[in-house]
C-alpha cells in the first residue's frame, strides 16, 4: 500500500484582487490560534477592524509580486510537491495542501482517502514549531478525520528547525551572495505575540536571562528558541561569527508585544553604525511569498536607503532547490 505523503503551507488568496484577499484574511484571523483572545474580542476585531481596513491595502501588495501563473507561493509549493513525488516514487502519494484557502486541507484528506491511503505523514512546510501555524495545521487535519469511518495511521512532523538537510539547503543558497562581502548578516523570522510564547512554555523559562541561548527540553517547543537554533546551525554552515549576524523577527501587527528584536529596528541600528550592503535570510519561509519578496526586498530596501543604507539582498528561500528536495525526501521517510 502506499503511504500518504501531505506537504502544508500557510496560504495564498486566490487572486490577489481586494474580494479574495478578504476571503483569506478572514479565514486565517479567525483562526483561534492565530489571534489568541476571546471569541468575541477576535471576531470583533478581524471583522470590523482588521479585514474592512487590510484587505485593500494587502491586495496592492499581493500585486506587486503576483506573477502571470499565479501566487508564487503557491507555485513554488505546487513544484515542491511534484519534484518530492518524483524523488520518492511510486510507493508514496505526495498531496500539497494549504491550511487556509485552497487546495484545502479536507481536498487532499479526501484524495488519500479515496485511494485506500492507510498511513499519512504531515510535513507542514514550517520549519520551526508555532501553536498558530503548525498547530493549526495538525489541529486541521485531525478535525477533519475524526469523522471517518476509518482514520488511518497520521504521523505528524512537529519541526525541522535543526535538520541537517535543511540548514544544509538554506547554506547552498546563501554561499552563492558570498556573505563575507557584506557588512553584515540578518537572519530575520516571521513574528509571533509573546503571549503565544509563553502560553507554549510549561517550564517558566520564557525571556528569561540567555532563555534561547541553547535548545534543550526546557525549551524544546518553543518557537523563538528554535529560530535562534537555526540561525547558529546556518550561521555555522556560512562560517560567520557570533558579531557577524543578528537573529530578528518580522510581520508584527497590532501594539501587542511581539518576540524581540524587530527585523525593521535592527535595519535602522545597523544604518546607524554605518553598514551600507545587509544580506538577508528568511529561514521561517520555504518559499518565496509576501513577507520575503516584498517586505524584505522591497519595504526593508526602501527603510535601508532612507536611514543612510545602500542594498539590502534578499537571500531566496528554498523554493526548487534540489538540496531541498532531497532534504524533503529525508523528513518524508525518516522515524519521526
Amino acid at each position: 500500500m502506499k503511504i500518504g505523503i501531505l506537504l502544508v503551507n500557510l496560504g495564498t488568496p486566490d487572486s490577489p484582487s481586494t474580494a479574495d484577499v478578504r476571503k483569506y484574511l478572514t479565514e486565517f484571523l479567525n483562526d483561534p490560534r492565530v489571534i489568541d483572545i476571546s471569541p468575541l474580542s477576535r471576531m470583533l476585531l478581524v471583522n470590523l477592524i482588521i479585514v474592512p481596513f487590510r484587505s485593500s491595502k494587502s491586495a496592492k501588495l499581493y500585486q506587486k509580486i503576483w506573477t502571470e501563473k499565479g501566487s508564487p507561493l503557491l507555485l513554488y509549493s505546487i513544484r515542491q510537491k511534484e519534484l518530492l513525488q518524483l524523488a520518492l516514487g511510486s510507493e508514496y502519494l505526495v498531496e500539497l495542501a494549504m491550511r487556509y484557502q485552497t487546495p484545502s486541507i479536507p481536498a487532499a484528506l479526501e484524495k488519500f482517502q479515496k485511494a485506500g491511503i492507510r498511513k499519512i505523514r504531515v510535513l507542514p512546510l514550517f520549519p520551526q514549531y508555532a501553536s498558530s501555524s503548525t498547530g493549526s495545521t495538525h489541529q486541521k487535519i485531525m478535525e477533519t478525520v475524526r469523522s471517518w469511518e476509518v482514520i488511518p495511521s497520521i504521523e505528524f512532523v512537529n519541526s525541522y528547525c535543526n535538520d541537517p538537510g535543511f540548514i544544509d539547503a538554506f547554506a547552498e543558497i546563501g554561499k552563492t551572495h558570498n556573505p563575507s562581502s557584506y557588512d553584515h548578516v540578518l537572519m530575520s523570522f516571521h513574528g509571533l505575540p509573546e503571549r503565544q510564547i509563553k502560553k507554549a512554555d510549561g517550564s517558566g523559562h520564557c525571556f528569561g536571562e540567555n532563555c534561547c541561548a541553547k535548545l534543550g527540553d526546557a525549551n524544546a517547543f518553543c518557537y523563538r528558541a528554535q529560530c535562534y537554533e537555526t540561525a547558529r546551525l546556518l550561521a555555522g554552515k556560512l562560517n560567520l561569527a557570533p558579531q557577524d549576524f543578528t537573529v530578528c523577527f518580522q510581520s508584527r501587527l497590532g501594539r501587542t508585544p511581539w518576540i524581540k528584536p524587530y527585523t525593521d529596528e535592527v535595519i535602522r541600528d545597523r544604518a546607524k553604525r554605518g553598514d551600507k550592503r545587509l544580506l538577508v535570510f528568511a529561514p521561517a519561509f520555504t518559499s518565496d511569498c509576501l513577507e520575503t519578496l516584498y517586505e524584505i526586498g522591497t519595504e526593508y530596501q526602501e527603510l535601508f536607503k532612507a536611514q543612510g543604507g545602500e542594498k539590502i539582498q534578499m537571500v531566496e528561500s528554498l523554493n526548487e532547490s534540489p538540496r531541498w528536495i532531497e532534504a524533503l525526501k529525508q523528513l518524508a521517510t525518516s522515524p519521526v
